[in-house]
């Protein structure tokens, strides 16, 4: 019975921890101090719940709980005596004002979470404390999820949480959303740092697997918050649309022994059609909000070129040209104009692919990109030129990390099976 209560706890801590933080980090002003009395209300629970069982309301009970950790905080503290009137007379007047106090405090919850979002994503942190800070306060995963789910040491996500928590201090970053002027650059860093997450998740960096599900589902709650705290920003939505969409492939991208199983090794009539229907109304829903496409909405598009096709000798190759095209010009990268070969190799064979490929090799930007070679390989197989596969094919097995990818390309290498390694077209 107590495991069921445990069990319990964790989903509501999973659901309630964020707005739970982001409505006492409005109150305390002071984030590392609002995880601290976050977390003092959970332990209360993990003590009382099993005996007492589980309130009906249990997100009020822990903020309720919260609350009075905070007051009692603050009674102790006498450099801040002050504040702690202050907190207690603001308390008290919204409990005599309406009869449910932790009804008023959610009142704020959209505001106090999208403020939230903006704080764990602050530029004044790296890319990595933004994931495992965003992870922690808005995805409400533990430190040790967080590290199990990047294959790193326990102490070093602890560390990168306590550091942003730190920096943030130190830094006196305000607890509101960006002025107008600052949101467009502020909300790109949010988008980005979500689909980082879920890119993770869904092509594993390193370990002994081929995808991680459970972050490709933490991204998309978060996505989804987003999208319901902004709900007029169309790139919001195009990002929402292209994990849907991506996600619907999730159950067919493995086979049973955990092997990968590639886009046009996949079977279509056994991708998810509710990820994909929703998928493409959040896609319509951004085109709606604004006819100016941003890079998620384009890359929603071509992503839903995939879905709309029952088979891949159906997929609209042409114009995902186009959108890559599009996608190069928008937001210029050496990933993207490697996708956009793999798009023109299928749309007009593989010599016209190859030339693009070639082209990208002599920078040395994808030095150490393992797809540059491997989609190379696959592109030389293709016009027969089987010796050269052979070693692109190597060579990209060298540059992996995950030990799924590894054993395919050596594979390929080995056997010049019928499939391809390039960058699954999206």
């Amino acid at each position: 019975m107590a495991t069921d209560t445990h069990r319990t706890i964790d989903a509501v801590w999973r659901i309630e921890s964020p707005r739970l933080i982001a409505s006492l980090t409005r109150i305390v002003r002071d984030l590392g101090l609002a995880e601290d009395l976050a977390q003092d209300a959970l332990v209360a629970a993990l003590e009382q719940w099993p005996e007492s069982g589980v309130p009906d309301n249990p997100g009020a009970w822990l903020m309720a709980t919260a609350k009075h950790r905070a007051i009692d905080h603050f009674r102790r503290n006498t450099v801040l005596e002050r504040k702690h009137e202050e907190l207690g007379r603001e308390f008290e007047e919204k409990e005599m004002a309406v009869p449910d106090f932790e009804a008023a405090l959610d009142d704020d919850f959209g505001d106090d979470l999208l403020r939230l979002v903006f704080i764990s994503c602050h530029p004044a942190l790296s890319t990595e404390a933004q994931v495992a800070l965003t992870l922690r306060l808005i995805g409400g995963l533990k430190t040790e999820e967080i590290a199990r789910a990047f294959l790193m040491p326990e102490a070093t996500i602890a560390q990168r949480v306590v550091r942003a928590k730190r920096t943030l201090a130190e830094k006196r970053v305000p607890f509101e959303v960006p002025r107008r002027v600052e949101l467009a650059a502020r909300l790109s860093s949010v988008l980005g740092v979500i689909y980082l997450i879920f890119n993770e998740g869904y092509s594993a960096t390193a370990g002994e697997d081929w995808m991680r599900p459970a972050l490709c589902e933490d991204a998309l709650r978060l996505g989804r918050i987003l999208a319901e705290l902004a709900p007029q920003e169309p790139e919001v939505y195009g990002l929402v649309a292209l994990m849907e969409i991506q996600a619907s492939r999730s159950r067919v991208r493995v086979g049973p022994s955990g092997e990968p199983i590639l886009l046009f090794d996949q079977n279509r009539a056994h991708w998810d059609q509710l990820l994909i229907r929703r998928g493409l109304a959040a896609l319509a829903h951004a085109e709606k909000l604004s006819s100016a496409q941003g890079p998620y909405v384009l890359q929603a598009e071509i992503a839903a070129c995939h879905a709309r096709a029952r088979t891949p000798e159906e997929t609209d190759w042409p114009r995902i040209v186009t959108l890559y095209a599009a996608l190069a010009q928008l937001a210029p990268s050496p990933v993207v104009e490697l996708n956009r070969a793999v798009a023109v190799a299928m749309a007009f064979g593989p010599a016209a692919g190859l030339e693009l490929v070639d082209a990208l090799t002599v920078g040395r930007s994808l030095e150490n990109y393992h797809l540059l070679p491997g989609v190379r390989g696959d592109l030389l197989q293709k016009l027969s030129r089987l010796d050269e596969a052979r070693a692109e094919f190597e060579r990209a097995a060298s540059l992996t990390r995950n030990a799924r990818e590894r054993k395919l390309l050596l594979e390929r290498a080995q056997a010049f099976a019928v499939g391809s390694t390039q960058p699954e077209p999206r």
